[in-house]
């Protein structure tokens, strides 16, 4: 390793030589922010001529990122279990989208219908019941459906209701009785996307044995961030996701788990603590495929039309903080103290009296 390096190695430590580069390519590294006194030109040392290579001195908007491994998914997964004994005689496909009014399985050709609402059925509703909101749910189901002619959608199961319901019962192929129970529907608050079936047809079920998995049609990807870094993650905050197809869609950090977990990490089998992102996407944008890879780029500082030079381009000065190598319209070499900013994409801010875009440094490993 020559000087140069050796300096800036021996300041940066392994943040930037260790660690620099994330998953997706990124440097990653806080070494460089507002470290080393305030920048001032050097006495200009006597000309040399300079034999090492040469990078530009540019200016623009510079991104640190810190790029993390995810999973394309669907949101607000749970277990949707059978409500009554009997045999599996209808199965939706897996991906299936189902809307209100629509069976989601079917047991004894009795079918279990998808309604919207935040209560769950936990009681039979019918005539004689006490009034209550899952009443006024179902009434506002049974009126959107086109069945509550005549119904006064309240918290009261009225002689209207309950012919209602009856109409319900025969678009559906159902008893008649003007009851409804909760093996004859499901409550949930939007349509749902078919995930995984736990039951084939024909099989025998109890009432509490799972049937399907469902999710919302909403797409979102999660990922493990290392809880030291969970600062660059807040509710709200847009991200870049970048697809297995190269395409790159914009997220929206929409929740951030509250407590870490600790689990072996694959990439170096050590144990460390993560927090879980949750990141909503746009289903059009995103695709149907579920549990796709892919890698979400959260940006940790943004800085915008600095001077920037390649990281190679440092060098650690005696007196403290970094400087860089000019090299004039002559080919000789002057040293320049910097103060260093903003680091990303492999370049690093730089400020001092008399730099100016397009000027040339000298770059070590080029």
């Amino acid at each position: 390793m020559n000087g140069r390096l050796k300096g800036v190695v021996a300041a940066l430590g392994t943040a930037v030589v260790g660690s620099a580069v994330t998953a997706g390519g990124v440097f990653a590294s806080a070494a460089l922010f507002g470290t080393g006194p305030r920048a001032k030109p050097e006495p200009t040392p006597t000309a040399r001529p300079v034999s090492a290579a040469t990078e530009t001195i540019t200016r623009g908007d510079l991104v640190d990122q810190e790029s993390v491994d995810g999973k394309l998914t669907y949101a607000d997964s749970r277990t949707i279990k059978s409500a009554a004994a009997g045999t599996i005689t209808n199965l939706p496909a897996e991906g299936k989208e189902i809307k209100r009014g629509k069976s989601l399985y079917g047991v004894d050709r009795r079918p279990r219908v998808l309604m919207y609402g935040k209560i769950p059925a936990y009681r039979t509703l019918k005539d004689g019941v006490k009034r209550g909101p899952d009443v006024k749910q179902l009434e506002q189901n049974l009126r959107a459906l086109g069945h509550a002619r005549g119904v006064t959608v309240d918290n009261r199961f009225t002689d209207a209701t309950e012919r209602a319901v009856k109409r319900w019962q025969k678009k559906n192929g159902m008893e008649r009785d003007g009851e409804v129970t909760p093996a004859d529907v499901v409550f949930l608050p939007e349509s749902v996307r078919v995930g995984k079936i736990a039951v084939e047809v024909g099989d025998q079920v109890g009432s509490v044995r799972p049937i399907l998995d469902v999710t919302s049609t909403d797409r979102l990807v999660r990922i493990n961030l290392d809880a030291d870094k969970q600062d660059i993650a807040k509710k709200g905050k847009k991200v870049t996701v970048k697809m297995a197809s190269g395409k790159d869609v914009s997220g929206k950090i929409r929740k951030v788990a509250k407590v870490a977990t600790v689990a072996d990490r694959s990439d170096n089998q050590e144990k460390g603590a993560t927090v879980e992102v949750e990141i909503s996407v746009s289903a059009k944008a995103a695709g149907s495929l579920d549990e796709a890879p892919v890698t979400v780029e959260l940006t940790r500082q943004r800085a915008e039309d600095v001077l920037t030079v390649p990281v190679e381009a440092l060098l650690a000065v005696p007196e403290g903080g970094y400087g860089i190598e000019v090299v004039d319209a002559n080919g000789a070499a002057r040293r320049v103290h910097v103060k260093t900013g903003a680091f990303g994409n492999g370049r690093v801010e730089v400020e001092a009296e008399g730099l100016a875009e397009g000027m040339k440094v000298t770059v070590s490993g080029r």
